[in-house]
């Protein structure tokens, strides 16, 4: 009984993987990665200096204390401290990812799409005027034929 599931099971799971599902799923991982690194280094390279312009270089260091004193770093921290600085650069790099993606991805396929639906569309209609315009021509000639019917000799 295992002899007869097991082939079908392998079956199912070579089916599954040669779905473009998968193969797009797992190409859209890889590529997410290296984009979030690249927006990384952007907000760290970029957005980091030009908010270092007006405080510190790294926006990890901007930091509240809740409840003093705040003193040291690291393990030797004393103190309870808000690290805001750190959910600002958090926040900034998913601005950042989502302005991209909307703007250079989820807008341009958008346009694309309904361009597709207006060409569709628009064939479609032409089609209809088509058939419109040929049944009209075979109700003429139909008409004609009826009236040549009526107008010809009598053959009683």
């Amino acid at each position: 009984m295992s002899e007869k599931s097991d082939p079908s099971l392998w079956q199912g799971f070579k089916a599954f993987l040669m779905r473009g599902n998968v193969i797009d799923l797992a190409v859209a991982v890889v590529i997410g990665a290296a984009f979030t690194n690249m927006v990384n280094s952007v907000v760290k390279g970029v957005i980091n200096p030009l908010i270092g312009a007006f405080g510190t270089q790294s926006l990890d260091s901007y930091s509240s204390c809740l409840k003093g004193p705040c003193t040291g770093t690291g393990d030797t921290a004393t103190g309870v401290r808000i690290l805001w600085g750190s959910v600002l650069g958090a926040t900034l790099s998913f601005l950042i990812t989502a302005a991209v993606v909307y703007f250079l991805m989820v807008l341009p396929m958008a346009k694309y799409l309904a361009r597709q639906e207006a060409r569709r569309k628009a064939k479609e209609s032409a089609e209809e005027i088509i058939e419109i315009t040929e049944l009209e021509v075979l109700k003429e000639i139909r008409d004609a034929l009826v009236a040549q019917r009526g107008s010809g000799p009598d053959r009683s």
